[in-house]
């Protein structure tokens, strides 16, 4: 059996600790050779390649009391940051995130509707460049993650215009818009995505590793997670339910973005869906509100019997402004169980900006892996 090579222990090494001072702002070589099970010695060698590197420093502080007293080290702190942008309906928010997880600054801009690309540019341009100027000093931006509230095409990136789409008019490409902000690449996804995985982030590892989120906002999307991972699909827009022929007003076969057309449930001008409308009438319990109920969870039922035949999940996950709510989540269950096969329901645990939720975490997963890379370059 062949041995590792030393420049592979030494750069094992060197992750390993990286990776400590990641988790904690500041540890000692003891300390740092007790989290991560390397003996004093290798850490204290560790710790001169890295600072030589630039990568970690002495933070100045000293340990008290008796014994010797050690030194504290800390990463550099213009190691690199990660930016992450949400395009959503209500606007674009940008944030400047630092390899602890820490949100260095954070900017939003409201958007007019319809949002057209140049006027989404113009946004995307300005509160990047004014969440940079609020957090200096800390090196390179080494990557970039966008969540978008449109189909992404996952070859290019860029956004892409769906018939009856109610937000975006018109194709974007973030990635080039921020190409002059960021030094390393820009991945860009539909904003369901990162609620998806926002949402399995959020349970035990090894947990909910087969499920559809349904997305029940002023717009619709699916998102179906297959052994762990977001099913994008060839071009990237796998679960636009949007245009899934389902029942409708009647027991007559429409998509579902006429369903509510139908109902009534559609801002005025646009196709986005009324809220505040449909929740009054999830609200309500008089004879005009109980059909619309009715209709709605029809509607929905057959669009979950459709991904369960084709995806089989082990769970349902309803997000977004409606998805979640206690009578939206009754009246799907009723309706679904009346389906030949039918899994459980329940509403999404991450509700607090899901979306963005999800694209910070991966942008502070790749931001410590993208150091780490940097360790063993140098």
């Amino acid at each position: 059996m062949t041995k590792p090579s030393l420049d592979l222990l030494r750069s094992l090494t060197d992750e390993h600790v990286l990776r400590a001072l990641m988790a904690e702002r500041q540890l000692t070589r003891a300390e740092l050779a007790a989290r991560t099970g390397i003996s004093k010695p290798t850490v204290s060698e560790s710790a001169r390649r890295l600072s030589a590197a630039g990568l970690i420093r002495d933070t100045g502080a000293r340990t008290s009391g008796r014994g010797r007293v050690g030194s504290y080290y800390g990463l550099a702190e213009d190691i690199g940051t990660a930016l992450v942008v949400s395009i959503a309906p209500d606007g674009v928010v940008a944030e400047c995130l630092d390899s602890h997880g820490a949100v260095l600054a954070s900017m939003r801009q409201p958007l007019a509707r319809p949002a057209r690309p140049r006027q989404v540019e113009g946004a995307l341009r300005a509160v990047a460049g004014q969440v940079l100027a609020a957090a200096p000093g800390h090196g390179p931006v080494r990557l970039g993650v966008v969540s978008a509230a449109d189909p992404v095409d996952r070859r290019s990136g860029r956004l892409v215009h769906l018939p009856d789409a109610p937000f975006l008019v018109g194709e974007l490409s973030p990635a080039d818009v921020l190409g002059s902000s960021v030094d390393g690449p820009v991945l860009v996804d539909n904003d369901v995505n990162w609620e998806a995985r926002a949402e399995r982030a959020a349970v035990p590892p090894g947990e909910l590793a087969d499920f559809a989120y349904l997305h029940l906002g002023e717009g619709l999307g699916c998102a179906v997670v297959s052994d762990g991972e977001v099913r994008r699909g060839f071009t990237g827009i796998a679960g636009e339910v949007a245009h899934l022929v389902t029942v409708g007003p009647g027991g007559r076969a429409r998509l579902l973005t006429e369903v509510f057309q139908e109902l009534g449930l559609r801002q005025a001008g646009t196709t986005a869906i009324d809220v505040a409308a449909l929740l009054d009438a999830f609200d309500g319990r008089d004879a005009v509100t109980r059909p619309v109920r009715a209709a709605v969870g029809t509607a929905l039922s057959g669009v979950l019997a459709a991904l369960v035949a084709v995806c089989d999940p082990e769970v349902v996950i309803l997000g977004g402004d409606w998805g979640g709510h206690p009578a939206v989540i009754d009246t799907v269950r009723a309706r679904f169980r009346q389906s030949p096969r039918h899994v459980p329901i329940r509403p999404a645990t991450v509700t607090e900006e899901p979306a963005l939720s999800g694209a910070r975490r991966r942008a502070l997963g790749d931001l410590r892996t993208a150091i780490v890379a940097r360790a063993r370059a140098v």
